[in-house]
């Protein structure tokens, strides 16, 4: 079957055709590394993450590229305020947005660019626009270059506005431009500012503008056309429309296809760090478990806007139960325990189908707790090929959304390998003296026996098989 996408650019489902065989090139914008990510920011990434799967289920060879902007107007203030180096302000929130992808088990991406780290292509860039009408060196001497965007007159066509209708941009001092909507491609160095954010140019020292980042690196990297650029909804203007003239400015096709998922919400409000709600993700997976804060952000559509809570998280936690103690029940029956996962195994065709179907995943969530459901059926009943069918499928189905515990970016986030056996055994020793009090009828001891283990925060499950353990947080 086909894969199909929303494609931004185009407003309508349509079928993705690479631009080579068996493979599929991404570029997302990355964070800027100001302050801490909050769920806001890795619900785009956790979106990208199961595209990413889904697209090597089937078959594809994916090159996924994924920029970090650590030169930033913002940057440069909140490193002020704090007193440090802006780049070592930069590196430090850097190193907090690679641990909130480990955190929620998103697989790295095949490279990672610094904005810094490409200053060369980002002028190569700036002088192509500039020799073919398009940029402008601000006549007032500031060393600002700017986009005319009345030079371009497909811009405004991935949002879909007309330039007269659009706000001015707010990313420079106006008083050098044109056209108040023209937006910046190189800022000029200005006294207030350190030395060491910014760069030599045939229009003097200065830093290059966060539009002109993401087209000099995705060039750089996936080539002058490549097939698909993703990112939150509201990157798609000004951030992604400005890529995209500049780009096709430049004679370069760009993107093929465009996918921007929703806002994740609080209160109604967009999260975001100027307002202050973000649920930063070092805080939300110390209260929740990190696979049931991936659930939350995987079940509903990308494209819907999701509403924070609690209750949600709450209601992922308790999926996550269900989920695992289908898990370990039917594991218990299978000899050798783990089947480990691989896209060979089987995949139930209406979880593929809505996958296919612009990564329809309210459809394919239902399709695995349904299969949880008959698998729990099966146990009951003592039919343990049915067991084992459907435990392959869900493994299957956790596989693609990230949410497998037995793949390495969640088995690493538990106790190391040499532990787990030690730890198992230790419990289960436990368990034992648990059992035979209760073989004594020394109801006391044996409760006394779980309401410790329960502080300690594990879970006891009575079981016609025995007591099975597990560690709750």
């Amino acid at each position: 079957m086909t894969f199909r996408l929303y494609d931004s650019a185009q407003r309508q489902i349509v079928d993705f055709v690479p631009i080579r065989p068996g493979e599929v090139s991404i570029y997302h914008c990355g964070l800027t590394v100001q302050s801490a990510p909050h769920l806001g920011h890795i619900r785009k990434e956790v979106v990208f993450d199961v595209l990413r799967r889904w697209l090597e289920f089937r078959g594809y060879r994916v090159s996924v590229v994924a920029n970090v902007t650590d030169i930033d107007d913002k940057i440069l203030a909140k490193s002020a305020e704090a007193g440090v180096p802006w780049f070592a302000h930069a590196y430090r929130f850097e190193r907090e947005l690679h641990a909130a992808y480990a955190a929620l088990g998103c697989l790295p991406p095949t490279y990672e660019p610094r904005a810094t780290g490409h200053i060369p292509e980002m002028l190569e860039l700036t002088q192509t626009l500039i020799d073919r009408g398009h940029a402008y060196v601000a006549a007032d001497g500031s060393g600002d270059v700017y986009f005319d965007v009345r030079s371009w007159p497909a811009y405004g066509e991935l949002s879909g506005q007309k330039v007269d209708e659009m706000e001015p941009a707010a990313d420079a001092d106006p008083r050098g431009k044109r056209d108040p909507r023209d937006f910046a491609l190189w800022k000029g160095h200005k006294p207030d500012e350190p030395l060491t954010a910014s760069w030599p140019s045939p229009w003097g020292r200065g830093r290059p503008g966060w539009h002109l980042e993401c087209s000099a690196m995705a060039a750089k990297y996936l080539g002058d056309e490549f097939d698909i650029h993703g990112g939150g909804i509201d990157l798609r203007f000004p951030h992604h429309e400005n890529e995209l003239a500049q780009s096709r400015a430049a004679g370069k096709p760009f993107a093929r296809y465009w996918m921007h998922n929703g806002w994740l919400t609080a209160a109604g409000e967009k999260m975001s760090k100027s307002l202050g709600n973000g649920a930063l993700v070092s805080q939300v997976v110390e209260q929740y478990p990190a696979r049931a804060v991936r659930l939350y952000l995987v079940g509903p559509h990308y494209r819907s806007t999701v509403e924070y809570s609690d209750d949600s998280l709450a209601e992922a936690t308790a999926q996550l139960a269900r989920i695992d103690d289908f898990l370990a029940r039917a594991g218990e029956t299978i000899p050798g325990g783990w089947v480990a996962w691989s896209p060979d195994i089987a995949m139930p065709e209406d979880f593929a189908a809505a996958m296919d179907d612009d990564l329809g995943t309210p459809a394919a969530m239902a399709v695995l707790f349904r299969t949880i459901k008959d698998g729990n059926v099966a146990l009951d009943a003592g039919n343990f090929p049915a067991v084992k069918d459907a435990y392959v499928s869900v493994r299957s189905m956790l596989g693609v959304l990230g949410l497998d515990p037995g793949t390495p970016e969640w088995a690493s986030a538990g106790a190391s390998d040499d532990l787990k056996p030690v730890v198992d055994g230790l419990v289960s020793t436990i368990l034992d003296q648990r059992q035979q009090a209760r073989e004594r009828k020394d109801w006391a001891a044996a409760d006394a026996i779980r309401d410790r283990l329960a502080e300690l925060g594990l879970a006891i499950t009575d079981t016609p098989a025995g007591p099975r353990w597990s560690l709750e947080k």
